[in-house]
């Protein structure tokens, strides 16, 4: 009988430190804000990073979640470079002081279009090739 319930005693205990711990490691800071230019809500991380949102499915009627990537910086190419939530190249982002905008480029090399900086509108714009 004493042997069963120190058993059950320290499995509770167990229990109990396990989940103390994941809190710690896997409990994240993250703030969510409703986009209502884009109909959605979108959560950021503790350094203002967006990571991610949800938007609601009609057809489906469901609400339906997103991942965002992460952009890396790489100094050998002078180049952002955009990943996927798998940690595959998307895209690579590079400045052009002539022309004054972002190139972007595809994994292959070739231009699929740039940003552009619209002064009116104070904004990035996206113009595809």
């Amino acid at each position: 009988m004493v042997y069963i319930l120190k058993i059950t005693i320290m499995k509770t205990l167990f229990t109990i430190v396990l989940l103390c711990i994941s809190t710690l490691l896997w409990g994240q800071n993250y703030t969510q804000k409703y986009n209502e230019l884009y109909d959605r809500t979108e959560f950021y991380n503790s350094y203002g990073n967006l990571i991610g949102y949800a938007k609601y499915n009609s057809l489906y009627d469901r609400l339906e979640y997103y991942q965002q990537g992460y952009e890396k910086r790489n100094n050998l190419y002078n180049q952002n470079e955009e990943y996927d939530s798998y940690g595959n190249v998307k895209y690579k982002k590079k400045w052009n002081d002539l022309y004054q905008r972002y190139e972007i480029y595809d994994t292959y090399g070739n231009m699929v279009g740039y940003y552009k900086w619209n002064e009116l509108y104070r904004r990035w714009e996206f113009i595809s090739k």
